[in-house]
């Protein structure tokens, strides 16, 4: 259904305050429905959640499309069709409507009115905050993430657990959830010993001994200044010295010194995190003994023999009964151990007594960012979390997958300043912070990733960074240029702009990109998929790019209209929201925009 043609005046108020076009536009549906429903053409009582208002997957179809009459139809009773007309009928009504159009068995494609897309770089210009969302309302979020062993630098993989942690954080944030962002100290296990043991033989060798490295200690080069550290701060006083005199003291040294060694690696990163909480307070608090009574008083721990497992036996299976967790009851697919025949806690107690404390914290929902190789660990850590909190806590574990280096196609090789990795320092002296961070989000996190360090420094179209942030940069000169034209460039004064001239497809393909701005947002924050944000930081670039060139050939669709005025300003503002959109998105990633590319 199509409206004659004609000037059409919106009230600006009624919608173009709305940042979030699509929920606008799901809102008039919703609208029409009710009305169909006061018509008599629908019953009364139909739930409208899966209603959905979304881009089409042709865009040649339409702006937007719905699904109302397909999901709607078989608890009405109706043909799909026929709702879909007396809908369209409806819709083609509504100003923002240019024309509602059935397709096949009852879906229903709309264009919108060029004005919508105007009021949209409008609200772009005009609303800082545009693209955040109130969808948290404030609800608390603990993101745990990195959470590497204190036992030396991190390495290319720990980098992408925090990239990916990191802006999911930052995210959520923006989506309006009060965030969180944790780092778990392992230092209550085995492996802070031999940390404190490999320390104490650098100590040695600091005193210019010869010492003979055991297999299984850290023999990198990073634990040389940590060893003169210690001796100058204790001098001789532990050479010769036994274990059991040294060994707390040291283990303590040394843990701070490696976490100080990954706070610096992680601010390479421009990551900060909001605490800190140490594996080693859990024992003697309290909270182990504390989380498992909690679990035993709703019927779920017991004492039993588990069955060996096929396969590589884990460490803490032993063939003899232990006190077990009834995981299963709560999705997990084998009961699992959490304290020894011996009276000693498994690996796996501290963990649950640490999301105890999370859930006695008041938090509402959790994340946990993992490794790959902790994909073990996801329905036990759920099942504990989902027992207790007796559900109400829920937590979304997420695994990060590895990240292979290449150089120019072929297997990277670097010197390794750890011994034994490739850092995360090394990567960001390489390519720097952004390129990194960028780079590390280009695909899901639990997909592998390749990093070719020649490639992500390229500047071209296949390298998503330096694209985007050339549209950036482009954007930035524009306005550079203009200021020196004389010609008012300011955010206030190009939102006041007359955009009505702004009806060129290759431009409203740009306006309705910059619309999608908001609905993406929540979209990743839901699905808590940072990478979104890059795949459409890039599309926006490319929709900018493709209008940059059609200015080559087309002198009317460029930026600068010399003597023009007051097409050239709307013609910016059109460019100038893209800058803001990819302001917020790179914020988002943790990418600093580039105002000129060098």
């Amino acid at each position: 259904m199509t409206r004659a043609a004609g000037v059409i005046h919106l009230p600006d108020q009624k919608w173009t305050d709305k940042m979030n076009l699509f929920a606008d536009v799901r809102g008039r549906v919703l609208a029409c429905l009710d009305q169909m429903v006061a018509d008599g053409a629908l019953p009364q009582g139909l739930a409208l959640d899966a209603v959905a208002v979304e881009p089409p997957r042709d865009a040649a179809h339409g702006d937007m499309a719905t699904n109302a009459a397909m999901v709607l139809a078989k608890p009405a009773g109706l043909n799909p069709r026929a709702i879909a007309d007396a809908l369209a009928v409806k819709l083609a009504a509504d100003p923002l409507i240019a024309s509602a159009d059935v397709a096949g068995p009852g879906f229903l494609n709309m264009h919108l009115v060029p004005a919508a897309w105007q009021g949209i770089v409008k609200s772009a210009l005009s609303d800082k905050g545009f693209g955040r969302s109130r969808l948290g309302q404030g609800q608390r979020m603990l993101v745990e993430y990195v959470s590497a062993n204190p036992t030396g630098p991190l390495h290319v993989g720990h980098t992408r657990g925090a990239v990916f942690g990191d802006a999911l954080a930052s995210l959520l944030d923006y989506a309006g959830y009060d965030v969180t962002r944790e780092y778990y100290i392992n230092d209550g296990g085995a492996q802070v010993d031999v940390l404190a043991r490999s320390v104490y033989l650098r100590y040695v060798e600091a005193h210019d001994l010869t010492v003979d490295w055991p297999e299984g200690s850290y023999p990198g080069d990073y634990l040389i200044p940590v060893g003169e550290a210690l001796k100058e701060k204790v001098g001789s006083e532990y050479l010769d010295q036994s274990e059991d005199v040294w060994l707390d003291d040291v283990r303590l040294f040394a843990t701070d010194a490696m976490m100080a060694l990954i706070r610096a690696d992680l601010a390479q990163l421009g990551i900060e995190m909001d605490s800190f909480y140490s594996e080693k307070s859990l024992y003697g608090s309290g909270l182990i003994e504390k989380a498992i009574a909690e679990l035993d008083a709703k019927g779920l721990i017991y004492q039993g023999v588990l069955e060996a497992p096929k396969g590589k036996t884990p460490e803490d299976w032993e063939p003899r009964e232990q006190t077990l967790f009834k995981s299963t009851a709560h999705g997990d697919d084998v009961d699992r151990p959490v304290q020894k025949s011996d009276g000693a806690w498994t690996y796996f107690a501290p963990d649950i007594a640490y999301h105890y404390d999370k859930v006695q914290r008041g938090f509402d929902a959790l994340i946990d960012v993992f490794g790959a190789d902790h994909g073990g660990y996801v329905k036990r850590m759920k099942a504990a979390v989902a027992a207790l909190s007796d559900g109400k806590v829920p937590l979304d574990i997420k695994l990060t997958q590895l990240v292979k280096l290449y150089q120019n196609g072929a297997p990277f090789k670097m010197s390794k300043r750890a011994g034994t990795f490739i850092t995360l320092r090394d990567v960001v002296d390489e390519v720097g912070p952004d390129v990194t961070r960028f780079h590390m989000l280009t695909r899901k996190n639990d997909a592998p990733l390749d990093f070719d360090f020649a490639k992500v420094l390229e500047q071209s179209k296949d390298n998503p960074v330096f694209y985007v942030q050339y549209a950036h940069a482009r954007v930035n000169s524009v306005l550079r240029k203009a200021q020196d034209a004389g010609v008012a460039v300011d955010d206030a004064t190009l939102a006041a702009v007359d955009l009505s001239g702004l009806t060129h497809e290759a431009e409203l393909a740009v306006a309705r990109k910059i619309a999608e701005w908001p609905r993406l947002v929540e979209i990743a924050a839901k699905g808590h998929e940072p990478h979104r944000i890059a795949f459409y930081l890039y599309d926006l670039a490319s929709d900018f790019h493709a209008l940059w060139n059609r200015g080559n050939d087309d002198a009317s669709l460029r930026f600068l209209q010399m003597g023009d005025s007051d097409t050239t300003q709307a013609k910016i503002a059109l460019i100038r929201a893209v800058a803001i959109v990819i302001s917020h998105g790179l914020g988002i990633l943790g990418v600093t925009p580039a105002e000129e590319m060098r």
